[in-house]
């Protein structure tokens, strides 16, 4: 029988609201306290001691605003925030804004009237610029995208290096006409086109840059148009999984051989990348402790409202596949 707050509150001899404020750090004694906490170790009560004593005005749940659910990436974060949230007997409201600052506007609102425990949000280079004038009732956290500088908890990847490692694999490779497709929405798909710049520029190699929104749709047209041009590239970076997959059904379009005809290079280690012929080269992102990093920060933040803001950087690991393979005379 799953053991409630009503049974501490009974072998501690006090009512379920003391119960809440002890648990929550609201206004009780020290001894009442630990009268409580005593009661929660004879019970086995889980809830409050999993969610680190969330304050007794929260509701236990997380809000979580990815940028667009159908980008595995995003996906794979998600499910690594649920699984730290389920841990700490939390809920999850998961929203999906595409993109959209409209979209991002109103899901902060919703949170403000759900009166959640906190967020954890990747926003559009729009909404970030407004965040630093916007207070909220409950912690954030920004996940891969950066924020204004030391306004919010953050974790994002190294992006400007991952990306400079693929041009130095490609010219590696031996390509030399690199393109860069960058998504049009975000700081992480600005840092990867910085790190791709800085790179081309290393190698003495001129940049060939261009921006669409951060979809396969939009990929695949803006690459059919761009592989028709003359001077067309031989390989092409770019900033993430969805973005690829929109290039790769354009040079099938196209009938191109890969790596033959068109290199491809870009981010985000899914299973049809794999597994498609010829295999593509990708970043690797660590999805998993993105998401349980995130939870982390968050729940930090929740314990420690004061703390100096905090931003971790990970790494990508780079994995070679076919579809860039040396280029040939």
């Amino acid at each position: 029988m799953k053991v409630g707050i009503r049974d501490v509150a009974r072998v501690a001899g006090v009512s379920t609201a003391t119960v809440s404020r002890a648990l929550g750090r609201g206004p009780v004694s020290e001894a009442l306290r630990e009268q409580v906490e005593a009661a929660v170790r004879t019970t086995g009560y889980r809830p409050n001691l999993s969610a680190r004593r969330l304050r007794s005005q929260a509701t236990q749940t997380i809000g979580l605003i990815v940028a667009d659910i159908r980008n595995p990436f995003f996906t794979a974060v998600s499910r690594a925030v649920e699984d730290a949230a389920f841990e700490a007997d939390m809920r999850v409201i998961l929203c999906n804004t595409d993109e959209d600052p409209v979209r991002e506007a109103m899901y902060l609102r919703l949170m403000e009237e759900e009166r959640v425990t906190g967020v954890i949000f990747a926003p559009t280079l729009a909404t970030t610029k407004a965040l630093s004038e916007h207070t909220f009732d409950f912690p954030v956290v920004l996940i891969d995208r950066s924020g204004p500088p030391g306004a919010y908890d953050s974790v994002v990847l190294d992006n400007t290096s991952a990306c400079a490692t693929l041009v130095d694999h490609l010219v590696a490779q031996g390509h030399s006409r690199i393109g860069g497709l960058f998504g049009s929405t975000s700081s992480t798909a600005a840092e990867r086109r910085a790190g791709y710049e800085a790179a081309m520029r290393r190698h003495g190699l001129s940049p060939q840059v261009r921006s669409v929104p951060p979809n396969a749709a939009a990929a695949m047209a803006e690459v059919t148009r761009w592989l028709g041009e003359k001077d067309r590239p031989q390989a092409l970076v770019v900033s993430n999984g969805l973005i690829l997959m929109g290039a790769v059904r354009a040079a099938r379009a196209l009938n191109l051989t890969l790596p033959r005809d068109l290199a491809l290079a870009g981010f985000d280690n899914e299973p049809w990348t794999e597994l498609a012929e010829p295999g593509f080269t990708v970043i690797e992102q660590p999805v998993a402790e993105i998401g349980a990093q995130a939870m982390r920060l968050l729940f930090e933040r929740i314990d420690r409202p004061d703390q100096p803001v905090r931003k971790v950087v990970l790494s990508g690991a780079l994995v070679q596949r076919g579809s860039t393979r040396a280029a040939k005379d």
